[in-house]
């Protein structure tokens, strides 16, 4: 690492085999707040305002089940095993057993790879949200029994934080399990649990900012993610000082500040963590009022977006290209190549090409972000291909922990749990078991958003949302088989007849969509890449059908690598499904038919016979080719 931009240039594999945190203490005071500070509950930029949990409720299907597939996971899992690493820390009687891989509650044991519970407070956050979105009361007394027990094994010295290897990145987490709790659950308790959880790991975090430690400091700290979470504890209730510690995370020098002036600082970065950082700064925009943050926010994604595959999803290696490598990546990898400098070449190298569930999850939270501020249909554009072909396609996390980590688009892929890196790390128990059950709960505050007008349709999924405005109960409904098939069909319900604005994202990809309303074609344009308007006086028994029409197209996998691509549709990326290279022309794949109306398979005619064709949420464990030679 040869410069202050160098410092965080690794990948999680790099970032487990660091040494501790070793970070200077970060002391801040816990007293008044700066007479500066801005009122809790203003977010500059006049954004969109989310959705509760409770106000969506998803028809059966394909994110119903994951959600509910992963709340059981959580559900099923041993409290006290769960609790056991911080009641060892502590000095307290232990039952229950070692959950093992990064549960482990016995740092010694594990040689490389994160230890300890740092999966814990992603689990309390997710279990809450499920609680938000269902009012399932075995789901709050879970969440309840877990945060009181863990509050007795808070201790001044912050022992558990010592056996953590990322210790900064570790209380991240719990804070976003006790922000949750407290707003989710209406677990008034959980907020003093987090001043002393605060008070206990101060001495173990990292400085202040990844530009003011050293390299293994930057190694092993992530501090890049914290902002986001200390801005949010702030907003719901938590003293001043979390706020001072959002502002004293933010790395302005080294990040922010060369982001939002179009300078890339991306290449060679952890990728994840860093697409968190972007989140931290468009937070830091709507609480703090400084549009530097959202430019490097917008730009941040820019950067990222050029060198993303197909599917959305960007990280190779859980990096940024260009990315070094150094003689252990070498040798790991057998090659000799002392970089990655494009897609093409981590596609032909590597097999670990986006850090499914975490990325999807960051993904997720910064389109939120930017959509809300900007109001720009591109970013939920940009979710909706993420959604579709990546995480929602991902094999279900099990009870024995195993979870899924990395698609990979190489040639002969398969898709398969999370293997440690070929056993140089522990594969119990990852992030993405951590990160899946919270985006599954997500999916529900990212479909819909509104404003003092309306409500604006982001996700077509079929699903109903229900609010109240000018005193009348409204709900729309979302039914039909996209984007397997060209229509959505939404229909109104209201209490009374009212007026107010629906608009609905039409896709930048859709070719001549059309909307006709109660039967009728609408008599305003409908723009690819734009919010389609419809104002009007609704009442119950309205019926918008919105259709986006697809089209196939070939997305060469970069410029470099012009004859290697992806065949698309609408939203979604078709992945050939073969035991052996698909022998196919350009022609073939772009001539490609769908089996029947609204199925899940293509078919492409070739010189040894048809070519399947499945998007990602419809393989199981076939091989398939994500890239073809044309």
């Amino acid at each position: 690492m040869n410069s202050q931009n160098d410092l965080s240039q690794l990948t999680r594999r790099q970032f487990v085999h660091a040494a501790g945190a070793g970070a200077a203490a970060f002391m801040l005071s816990g007293a008044a707040s700066a007479p500066t500070e801005p009122d809790r509950h203003f977010e500059h930029g006049n954004p969109l305002k989310e959705f509760s949990y409770g106000d969506v409720v998803f028809q059966p299907g394909l994110h119903q089940s994951q959600l509910e597939q992963t709340h059981a996971i959580l559900m099923g899992l041993d409290e006290d095993s769960l609790l056991r690493p911080f009641r060892l820390a502590a000095g307290r009687p232990a039952p229950g057993w070692d959950l093992g891989g990064w549960y482990s509650a016995t740092p010694t044991l594990v040689k490389t790879g994160p230890s300890g519970p740092e999966t814990f407070g992603q689990w309390i956050s997710a279990l809450s949200r499920y609680y938000a979105a269902t009012g399932d009361e075995a789901t709050r007394l879970k969440v309840e029994r877990l945060v009181n027990e863990y509050a007795k094994t808070i201790e001044p010295s912050g022992k558990v934080f010592q056996f953590s290897k990322g210790p900064t990145y570790f209380y991240d987490k719990l804070t976003c399990g006790l922000v949750d709790a407290y707003e989710f659950v209406g677990l008034k308790s959980a907020l003093g649990m987090l001043t002393s959880t605060t008070d206990a790991a101060l001495s173990h975090l990292a400085g202040r900012a990844i530009d003011q430690l050293g390299p293994e400091g930057a190694k092993s700290s992530e501090s890049y993610t914290v902002p986001e979470n200390q801005f949010i504890a702030w907003q719901r209730g938590g003293n001043g000082r979390h706020l001072a510690m959002a502002k004293q995370y933010l790395a302005d020098d080294f990040y922010f500040d060369p982001l939002a002036r179009g300078k890339n600082v991306l290449p060679g970065r952890h990728a994840y963590s860093h697409m968190n950082a972007l989140s931290s700064a468009a937070k830091a925009y709507l609480v703090l009022g400084d549009e530097r943050y959202l430019k490097a926010a917008v730009n941040g994604l820019v950067f990222a977006e050029q060198q993303s595959w197909a599917t959305g999803a960007w990280g190779f290696g859980e990096s940024f290209v260009p990315a070094s490598l150094d003689a252990e990546d070498r040798k790991f990898l057998g090659i000799n190549l002392t970089s990655i400098d494009t897609l093409g070449e981590a596609l032909k190298y590597f097999k670990w090409h986006f850090e499914t569930p975490c990325g999807a999850y960051a993904h997720f939270k910064l389109m939120r972000y930017l959509l809300r501020i900007t109001k720009d249909p591109h970013y939920g554009d940009s979710m909706e291909r993420v959604m579709y072909n990546t995480v929602l396609g991902a094999l279900p996390l099990n009870q024995f922990g195993k979870a899924f980590y990395q698609s990979n688009y190489h040639a002969h892929g398969h898709k398969e749990y999370f293997d440690g890196y070929g056993h140089s790390m522990p594969d119990e128990w990852p992030c993405c078991s951590g990160t899946l059950p919270q985006i599954a709960a997500d999916y529900r505050i990212s479909s819909y958003f509104n404003d003092v007008d309306g409500v604006y349709i982001n996700l077509y999924i079929p699903s109903t949302v229900n609010w109240r405005q000018g005193g009348v109960d409204i709900s729309l409904t979302q039914s039909g088989p996209y984007p397997l098939a060209d229509t959505v069909v939404i229909e109104t319900k209201a209490s009374q007849p009212i007026t107010f604005a629906v608009r609905l994202r039409i896709p930048a990809w859709s070719t001549s969509p059309s909307l006709h309303l109660n039967g009728r074609p609408y008599d305003k344009p409908v723009q690819p890449g734009t919010f389609a308007t419809v104002w009007r006086e609704w009442r119950a028994g309205d019926r918008i059908e919105l259709r986006l029409p697809r089209q196939l197209e070939l997305k060469p996998v970069d410029a470099a690598y012009p004859n290697m691509a992806a065949l698309v549709s609408g939203p979604l990326v078709l992945f050939a499904v073969s035991d052996d290279s698909p022998k196919v022309t350009r022609d073939q794949l772009l001539a490609a038919k769908q089996e029947a109306p609204a199925s899940r398979e293509w078919l492409a005619e070739s010189s040894n016979g048809p070519v399947r064709l499945l998007p990602w949420f419809g393989i199981k464990d076939e091989t398939y080719f994500t890239y073809l030679s044309v």
